[in-house]
């Protein structure tokens, strides 16, 4: 068995284990940079089930223009009013961003790692990668009791979606009655943007929960949503399905070149906002960061992680305990105060990776305009903290019940 592995050893400079977009772009600006490069994944081949959205001021300029399937000049969020946020987001293309990040000169292995450590990765088929540094871009697990971001989305013709959402439009955060939810039941906002196929997609979202919200749950609000509308379905819409923690902390100071565990990026290395649940673009504006250090022999955990970023992350899992628990009415009300907020203090929330200073003034002026007075207290955590943990979700809706949504 000895001699057969040793026939199935690879030696590179930068192994990569996972390729999802960001794992892809390591490897591909990696390959630029000169490094000899193998990447390891399962289904390299795949094309990514989800739907990967953010602000374009977040991508690299490195990356073209072809990464980009829709362009959102100003997108919308309504809380007790309608706010429209001057600042122009999009829409990823999945095939345009597997194009821009080619792995040509790079050893690709379709084969899933059963062990990854700080030097080598040990695959299924037996055989093993050795390389200077190896780079952990895997997803997350399930989230178990975790604090969670769960969707469920529906693809819909963009003519049939046009009363909603028309083209070049999109709802960030609709916070509008329409859900069909009641005041105790968890909250939940609908996200919509057209994705530049000539569909919309509809995607109902709850964020911080202890576990997520179920996914019959969240399909029956969005149908409700649609239904609020005027817009029928015709009941075999393609869907998607979205279920992640959100409390992926940072990866520790490493110590030295003698750290046993790989350099762990994207989702898994605390790239996952913990507020919003996106991480591509956070990811794909560090690569060149974590090249860079790789490149001059610096460690790439501290180049990636400065105390300030720490800090940043830190102010926002705050956010998110304090997202977890509040009601519908208290989520509108801390939204609508967060969104008078200035262009600055709102992009060091959603985006800004190591703002500190407008974050902190961001969070003390979303708490102290929330109203009433009194839900302030559910915001910070010294009431209901644990006010949806263990909640019991009525059962799946029978098909028949669902069938009425529809034509």
């Amino acid at each position: 068995m000895a001699a057969m592995s040793a026939h199935h050893v690879h030696r590179a400079d930068l192994c990569v284990v996972g390729l999802g977009p960001t794992g892809r772009a390591v490897a591909h600006r990696a390959m630029r940079a000169g490094f000899d490069v193998v990447a390891v994944d399962p289904r390299p081949e795949r094309l990514w089930p989800p739907t990967f959205s953010c602000w374009v001021d977040e991508l690299p300029q490195w990356l073209p223009h072809s990464a980009i399937a829709q362009r959102i000049e100003a997108p919308t969020v309504w809380t007790r009013s309608q706010h429209r946020i001057e600042r122009p987001y999009c829409v990823l293309s999945k095939p345009g961003l597997r194009e821009v990040l080619a792995l040509d000169d790079a050893t690709v292995l379709a084969q899933r790692a059963t062990a990854v450590g700080a030097h080598r990765v040990e695959l299924q088929d037996g055989g093993t990668v050795t390389a200077t540094t190896v780079v952990d871009t895997r997803g997350l697990a399930a989230p178990g009791s975790r604090r969670t971001a769960s969707a469920h989305g529906i693809f819909v013709d963009a003519e049939v979606a046009a009363p909603m959402v028309g083209d070049g439009e999109g709802l960030l955060l609709d916070w509008r009655d329409e859900n069909g939810a009641g005041p105790g039941e968890p909250p939940s906002f609908l996200y919509a943007v057209p994705l530049g196929d000539g569909t919309v997609i509809f995607e109902e979202t709850s964020l911080g929960l202890r576990g997520g919200m179920p996914q019959h749950e969240l399909r029956r609000r969005t149908l409700n949503r649609l239904a609020a509308h005027g817009i029928r379905l015709r009941g075999d819409e393609p869907a998607e399905a979205a279920h992640y923690p959100l409390d992926q902390p940072p990866p520790p100071v490493r110590a030295g070149l003698r750290a046993a565990d790989p350099i762990r990026f994207g989702s898994r290395g605390g790239m996952m906002h913990p507020c919003t649940g996106y991480s591509v673009a956070d990811s794909l504006a560090l690569v060149d960061t974590l090249i860079e250090a790789l490149r001059t022999g610096t460690d790439p955990v501290r180049a990636l992680w400065p105390w300030q970023a720490r800090l940043v992350y830190w102010m926002r899992t705050r956010g998110l305990y304090g997202l977890g628990r509040l009601t519908t009415a208290q989520s509108i009300s801390m939204f609508e105060a967060f969104f008078t907020a200035s262009p600055r203090q709102q992009r060091a929330l959603l985006s800004d990776h190591d703002d500190y200073a407008a974050l902190g003034a961001v969070l003390f002026m979303t708490v102290s305009r929330t109203w009433p007075f009194r839900w302030r207290y559910d915001l910070v955590g010294w009431t209901n903290r644990n006010r949806w943990v263990d909640y019991d979700y009525q059962a799946a809706i029978a098909s028949g019940q669902v069938d009425r949504l529809f034509p």
